[in-house]
């Protein structure tokens, strides 16, 4: 287990840095009201965790530590949207769609709604 949280946690720290790095190189050559650079962030990640299960549903060439490494620690890091395109998108596959839909909407509402409050909390105290 502490192997595994190792893996997670070196993994997170790479994909937070190449997080800030990529969309900060994105914003500053795109430069818009637009968020580029999260925009971009988040679609390449979301490409990259469908490459990695991909290969890794396909063939044995990733262990279940670099998996893990790469999964949840470099994409976990690099952006959250990539591990929540991959559970919808195993929602969808397995014929899920109540839950699809109602992960994605609250998601999307919620977590808008959750950063407005907070956003709030911190104007009011």
């Amino acid at each position: 287990m502490i192997r595994t949280l190792l893996l997670i946690g070196t993994g997170g720290f790479l994909g937070s840095i190449s997080r800030f790095l990529a969309s900060r190189f994105v914003q500053s050559n795109f430069p818009s009201a637009f968020p580029f650079g999260t925009f971009f962030v988040n679609i390449s990640g979301c490409f990259l965790i469908g490459l990695i299960y991909g290969f890794s549903d396909r063939s044995s060439l990733l262990t279940p530590g670099w998996k893990m490494f790469l999964t949840v620690g470099f994409c976990g890091g690099f952006t959250t949207f990539s591990t929540f395109a991959n559970e919808n998108l195993a929602l969808l596959r397995d014929g899920s769609f109540f839950h699809f839909f109602i992960y994605t909407g609250l998601s999307v509402i919620l977590g808008i709604g959750a950063t407005f409050i907070g956003v709030l909390l911190t104007k009011i105290y």
